[in-house]
């Protein structure tokens, strides 16, 4: 590897450093997750993704159709659209459907065999049927997590060959006290935290199966590992449309041909949003031993992206790093990491349980703390 993982402080841990330069666009490593899930709201809302890896199982034209709620839309230069639907496949148990075959045997040997002997007389009584109606009823769009990404790394650790190895790699991932994990999980469960954390927590035990896992089961070990995800997952997104939109540009086709084919496309995404807002993509959430080891700033010079439109992560340095640099990603969105000072470092605080101290930060102390119309309103709440 190109990078590796140091201990920088007591206060600030570990982080990860690059063992060579690395120029502004390339990417830096890529990674499969320890496990992903695709968002519950998302998924009811017929946002159609590989079970295990998230890749669209619509084509860009059926996928073009059903954001923009026109059922005779024609996409041009069909050939663009990179759905394969003679590799997709489907579990003959439970029903679940792959991209692939080899998705449907990695998810088999990682999770799936677990889940899906719990779930051959699946139905909406269903023990994890339950959980996830249980979960979508605490957590609306715009969705950040879900419980389900639980089971699954619960699942995975059930199904190892080296059942303490995977116990040591989920254990990674947590590194807070029980009083920050309950501050946390309060975070992602909202006012009705207590009650809402013993519902999820008793349909959980009711999914799977105990034997090897009873530290998670506690609910402290689950009141931990709500923790874990809340702070580690990465969101993931893919869609087949914006892949076509971009195999569409490198097209060998004449300027006014292509003046056409961007005016539909300018069109299209008007479409798409006024009938399905800013929800465009699949999206889901996963958890990653490289990425997790990345800190945060405010200024960062790299960002995950999902160039593969699937769970596989690719980290792309946002600018040229040095050997011996660390390698940082904003855990912000791009709107948020625009505010003020004080407006990052309380979301940071709220959602990670730390204060910033990036260069950005630093330089920014002795600025006024509240310096946007959106400040100004959090601070007369």
């Amino acid at each position: 590897m190109d990078v590796e993982v140091r201990v920088i402080d007591n206060s600030k841990g570990k982080g990860l450093f690059a063992k060579k330069s690395f120029k502004s666009g390339s990417i830096i490593f890529e990674e499969d997750p320890l496990v992903s899930c695709q968002f519950s709201w998302n998924a009811a809302y017929q946002y159609s993704a590989c079970d295990h890896c998230l890749k669209p199982l619509e084509t860009a034209q059926e996928n073009a159709r059903r954001l923009s709620g026109k059922a005779e839309l024609e996409l041009p230069f069909l050939e663009c659209c990179t759905t394969d639907k003679s590799k997709f496949t489907i579990c003959s148990l439970c029903g679940v459907e792959y991209c692939s075959v080899e998705c449907q045997t990695m998810a088999y040997n990682q999770y799936h065999r677990t889940l899906c002997l719990q779930t051959m007389q699946r139905n909406n009584s269903h023990p994890l049927e339950q959980l996830n109606e249980a979960w979508k009823s605490v957590h609306y769009p715009p969705e950040t997590n879900t419980v389900m990404l639980i089971i699954r790394l619960l699942a995975r650790i059930i199904q190892s060959p080296n059942r303490d190895v995977a116990i040591e790699q989920t254990l990674q991932f947590c590194h807070r006290t029980v009083n920050e994990d309950a501050e946390l999980a309060h975070k992602l469960l909202g006012e009705k935290f207590a009650s809402q954390q013993a519902l999820l927590h008793n349909l959980l035990l009711q999914c799977i199966p105990h034997d090897g896992i009873e530290q998670f089961l506690t609910p402290v070990g689950f009141q931990g590992l709500l923790a874990l995800i809340g702070t580690n997952g990465q969101g993931v997104g893919t869609s087949a449309i914006s892949q076509w939109v971009t195999r569409t540009s490198d097209l060998a086709i004449t300027d006014e041909e292509r003046a056409v084919l961007d005016k539909f496309i300018d069109k299209l995404y008007e479409d798409m949003d006024s009938h399905s807002g800013n929800f465009l993509n699949n999206e889901g959430v996963a958890l990653f031993t490289l990425q997790s080891a990345c800190n945060h700033s405010c200024v960062p010079n790299a960002e995950p992206t999902y160039l593969h439109n699937n769970n596989r992560l690719s980290l792309v340095a946002m600018r040229d790093i040095q050997e011996g640099e660390e390698i940082c990603i904003s855990y912000l969105d791009e709107c948020s990491v625009q505010r003020s000072r004080h407006s990052r470092r309380k979301q940071l605080m709220e959602n990670y349980l730390f204060a910033c101290n990036c260069r950005k930060c630093e330089e920014q102390a002795c600025d006024p703390d509240v310096t946007s119309e959106e400040d100004d309103d959090e601070m007369s709440d």
